[in-house]
């Protein structure tokens, strides 16, 4: 029988509570799966626990802002931010974890392991996310994320109409009670359950990073100049990552590993878990061991 992840809470700047899950062998060395905008540590469920099986410890963060993570009271939502938060979590770990990223967790990761902190990391995939990513794609998510997030909805049926709409092709959940891990409920509707000031503009300290395409290509050259391997997991109906965004990106950096995984779109882990935990447990055995 499975076991249950194992909770637990770290303080990063400024005071922000962070709480992340564990699984697996503690002793073993981790691999740290960072969410995308608007996700939190829930939608690394099943790669994790794939994962922690294989022998290695899987740990799921739920960033600042997002989850049951706190929100910052500044604001404070930079990419810088989320990487000194992450780099809080890494020193309750053993050295030199894998860093797994999905889109904002990707840029995360960059920043983390090829400006920040030099070395933290033994290997590093990004997942649906390279520096040049399709500015009208990332619009698509911002729209999605941005709608009803005032408003919110009145039933759990209206937050699968609208993933849906946006997903169409992924099966409509039939079990509604799994999307409660996204939602906060307040007064008697359904509320996203991020921070709004993440995603509305009115934050003061945004993720501008996320555009700075010539600072995240400098953060990749130097994790692979480092001798870090790194492999880019592709959704193939991706709105962020086209072909030819990837064919690009892989022509910039050849030592890159890539996957592309088919049927699936940005939510590459949630649309084809099978795919992407085979993937990301065949690139582990060949560039590091679990213990």
């Amino acid at each position: 029988m499975r076991e249950a992840p194992e909770t637990f809470v770290t303080s990063g700047p400024g005071g922000v509570r962070i709480v992340s899950d564990r699984q697996g062998d503690p002793g073993a060395r981790a691999v740290v799966f960072l969410h995308g905008g608007g996700q939190t540590r829930r939608s690394w469920g099943r790669a994790a626990a794939a994962v922690a099986e294989r022998g290695w410890q899987a740990v799921t963060v739920d960033f600042r802002g997002h989850g049951e993570s706190d929100w910052s009271d500044e604001g404070d939502y930079r990419v810088v931010s989320f990487a000194a938060d992450v780099q809080e979590v890494l020193r309750q770990l053993p050295p030199r974890p894998v860093l797994v990223g999905a889109s904002l967790g990707g840029f995360t990761s960059m920043l983390l392991a090829g400006e920040i902190s030099p070395g933290i990391a033994s290997a590093v995939v990004l997942v649906d996310i390279v520096p040049d990513m399709d500015p009208s794609g990332a619009n698509r998510i911002h729209n999605f994320m941005a709608d009803r997030m005032a408003s919110g909805f009145e039933s759990l049926d209206e937050v699968a109409d609208a993933i849906a709409e946006y997903n169409p092709h992924r099966p409509r959940p039939t079990d509604l009670d799994g999307l409660r891990t996204n939602l906060r409920r307040r007064g008697d509707r359904w509320y996203w359950h991020w921070d709004p000031k993440f995603i509305s503009g009115t934050s003061p300290l945004p993720p501008m990073e996320v555009t700075e395409t010539d600072r995240m290509h400098a953060a990749v050259d130097a994790i692979l100049r480092d001798g870090v391997p790194m492999l880019l997991v592709r959704g193939q109906v991706s709105d962020l990552v086209s072909q030819d965004r990837a064919d690009a990106f892989l022509a910039r950096f050849p030592k890159v590993e890539f996957v592309d995984v088919h049927g699936a779109g940005h939510m590459v882990a949630g649309d084809r878990n099978d795919i992407f935990a085979t993937a990301v447990l065949d690139f582990l055995s060949r560039h590091a061991t679990g213990k």
